[in-house]
Order: C-alpha cells, then structure tokens, then sequence
C-alpha cells in the first residue's frame, strides 16, 4: 500500500479526532444510517404475504421462494458494515477509558440501558397486540408472530461485541493489523474444525462440510466473526489502511472471497430465510467475512465522493436526522407489517403477488414496501412523542453486580422473545428486558447536573 496516501489520512483522522468537539464527523453517521435503511427494506422485502379468498394466512420468505435472492443479501447483510463504523465512532471513547482507568463495565451499562428501555416500550406494546388478539381471534398476529421478535437478535450481538470494545482497542494498539489476521485466522480454524476435515482435497467441499455438521465449535465464531469488523473499524479509524486502491482492492477481494466460498458449498444467502437450514448465520461462517471485505472496500472507495456530498447542509441535516431515529425505526419497522397486511386486504391490493417470474411480483413487492411506509409513519410520530417526553439522560448503574445482572436480564429476555415469538415470547420477554432496564440504572438517581451520564460524555 502507499504510505503517502496513509499517512495523510492518518493525519485527517487525527486532526478530525482533535476537533470532535466542534464538529462531528458525519460520514460514519451517514453509513449507520444508510445500513440501517438497507436492514429496514430488506425485511419489508423478504416477507411475502400469503393470501387465501383475500385473506392473509401465512407469510413466505424472499429466499424460501427465489434462490436467486441469496446474491442480494451480499448487499443486504449489512451488520458487518454498523459493526464496523460502530467501533470507528467508539475507538476514541475506548482508548481514552482505557488511559485514564475508567471502567468499561460502566460504559457497557449505559449502552445496555439505553437499549433495554425503548425495548421495553416495543415489548409492552407487542404483549398488548397480544392481549388484543387473543379477545378478538386476532388473526394476523399468527402469521406475524415471530417476525415481530426475530430483528432483536441485532441488539444481543450488539451488546456482546461492544462488551468487549477495550479488548479489541487494546489488540490494536499492540499488534495493529495483526489483530485482524489472528481474527481471521481463529474464524478459519473453527470452521476447519467443525468441518472435520479429513484431508488437503476436502478443502474442496469446505462450505458444504461445515453447514452439514450443525453449530458445535462453530459457535465459538458467534463472537470471533462479529469481533472482526470491530477490529477492523478500530484499524482504519487509527488510520491503518485508506484509500481509493486499497478500497477497490478489498472489494476485490470480497467478491473473490464469496465467489470460492459458494463454491466450496457455503450457502449463497447471508440472511437465513428458515430455521434449521444450511446458514452462514447460525452459527456465523467465513463465508460472512467476504461480505464484510466488500462493505470496507465500498466504504473506502465512497469515501471521497460521499464526504463532498455531506459538505451541502441539505444532506448534513438528511442524515442527522436519519441518525436521530435509526435505530428506532430498526426496532419498530416489524410491527408496520400488522397494519399494512390489514390495510393490504381491506384494500383489495396484490400483496400476495405469487412468486418470483410471475406477473406483477415485484409491482405486489412495491405495494407492500409503500403500505409498510404508510403503516410506519405513525408509528414513528408516536414513539419519537413518547421517548422524547419520557426522562432523559438516566444515570447507569456503577455496582457490578448490578450490571452483570442487569445484562443477564436483558440478553435473557432478548433470547426468549427471538425463540418463542411475540406470543409467548414477549410476554417472558417483557419481565427480562424491565428487570434490566431497572437493574441497569442508578438508585437513586442523581441530581439533575450533578453527574453526566458517560453516555452523553463520550461517543
């Protein structure tokens, strides 16, 4: 790689580093919402509702119905993509706690806070769907059921890999990229195993092996593969690698790398559209990692272009506010798809538009997506009311026990309600996630000024 262009953007960063208190970087914002977006479509894209006499009965998966689709999740699996500008943004936060002694373990409070009590609120909300229907024969609710909880999962692994953010700040200031290399090598040794190996040539059918023999020691890459965007993110924000050619080399590489991982019988799609089939997710595979050299190398090619596009106060203000509700449009956009299905069938539209190659599929996909807009506008109006009247700048608990509690309640609840649905699961869910959100916070609270929430003093 050429040093000048590094060293420069090393510099950038620094002097970028050295002024956030005047001005934010607003290109990682602008990415976090962009995946957030691309997540959001996504879902609305891959469910497909199944109508019978203009009824909704069931719902079908994008990739249960079209294999092709499993190329488009090379673009639609972005969590490798916020994973990583999630740790560009916090490496500064990180480095200086580390410094000065801080604990970790209360700024993870925080941020598991700050999670628990919207998730609250979803949840609540989700169990009183639940009562609803089951005084009204709430038919749609049974199609949706675990549509409504399976996004959640986003959150929990989320919380592991930022748990362990000084772990990956300390591996880079020691090692630098060979941080990432001992990652990468880690993930590849798992899936070796797991694939049970027998010799060199079967190297050949590696994918195939390793999605053939269940989770077992591929379970170990639930943190090891998410652990590498992390990695990778602290790596560039200290300026280790940039670039437009390093950019378009990684993409390069990306594609290569998924291109040979299809090939040795990895399953094409990086989403799973069914539990229990061959998946690149559960556990999570090498296969995910191509994904994540592609979403570096675009962010490294755009990088130029996008920068002088945020410089037009229009955009700046576009993405502020995308920013501002990202991630509660992530956390509600599932629960749009109740009253779009409702309005879909009270309006006679062709949401159930067949499948792929029909006539009118994907003019029935634009139906959908626009009611599932129509049906979350309100939505949102209703949740940025509510959180903005609700109190701000809680203070998170300092006590160990308490927060190793509180994250036990949390994770616990975000588990039960992925597994069992809306119906039971968020009932369960529910107890969890409020027990965390009471657990995770100081008592009592402070006075109002006395002491600022870490959240609020650093990234």
């Amino acid at each position: 790689m050429n040093s000048a262009p590094r060293n420069a953007s090393r510099q950038i960063r620094q002097d970028r580093a050295g002024s956030d208190t005047h001005a934010r970087d607003r290109y990682p914002d602008a990415l976090r919402a962009g995946a957030l977006l691309v997540v959001v479509f996504g879902h609305w894209i891959a469910t497909l509702p199944r109508l019978e006499n203009g009824l909704m009965t069931t719902t079908d998966h994008l990739l249960l119905v079209w294999t092709g689709a499993g190329v488009l999740t090379w673009v639609l699996q972005v969590v490798p993509l916020f994973v990583f500008v999630s740790a560009t943004v916090s490496a500064d936060g990180a480095q200086r706690r580390l410094e000065q002694g801080h604990r970790q373990l209360h700024w993870w409070a925080g941020r598991a806070l700050g999670l628990a009590r919207p998730t609250v609120t979803y949840l609540a909300v989700l169990v009183a769907f639940v009562i609803l229907a089951a005084y009204t024969g709430g038919r749609l609710l049974g199609p949706l059921n675990h549509s409504l909880t399976v996004h959640l999962w986003f959150l929990m692994m989320l919380l592991g890999v930022q748990a362990l953010l000084p772990l990956s700040v300390w591996a880079d200031r020691r090692w630098g990229l060979k941080a990432v290399a001992g990652l990468l090598l880690i993930a590849a040794t798992v899936d070796v195993l797991r694939a049970g190996l027998a010799a060199p040539a079967d190297l050949l059918e590696l994918g195939t092996r390793v999605t053939g023999n269940g989770g077992g020691i591929g379970w170990l890459n639930a943190a090891v593969v998410w652990l590498l965007p992390q990695q990778l993110g602290i790596a560039w924000k200290r300026g280790r690698f940039s670039g437009l050619g390093t950019g378009l080399a990684l993409l390069l590489l990306g594609l290569l790398w998924l291109a040979a991982a299809v090939a040795s019988g990895y399953p094409v799609a990086m989403v799973d559209g069914a539990f229990g089939a061959p998946s690149n997710l559960l556990p999570p595979t090498l296969a995910l990692v191509g994904v994540m050299w592609v979403q570096v190398g675009a962010v490294l090619a755009c990088e130029g272009p996008v920068r002088r596009l945020l410089e037009r106060r229009r955009v700046d203000r576009v993405v502020t506010i995308l920013g501002a509700l990202g991630m509660p449009l992530y956390l509600w956009h599932k629960l749009a798809e109740l009253p779009a299905a409702w309005l879909g069938e009270r309006l006679g539209l062709p949401i159930d538009a067949g499948i792929p190659g029909e006539v009118g599929f994907w003019l029935g996909r634009l139906w959908w997506i626009l009611l599932c807009i129509v049906s979350v506008a309100p939505v949102m109006v209703a949740v940025v009311t509510f959180e903005m009247s609700r109190k701000r700048d809680v203070v998170s608990a300092t006590g160990t026990p308490a927060i190793v509690a509180g994250g036990a309640a949390l994770l616990g609840g975000i588990i039960v309600s992925l597994a069992l649905g809306a119906l039971p699961g968020a009932i369960v869910g529910l107890a969890g996630v409020a027990a965390a959100s009471w657990l995770l916070r100081a008592h009592p609270q402070p006075a109002r000024g006395s002491w600022p929430p870490p959240s609020r003093q650093e990234p």
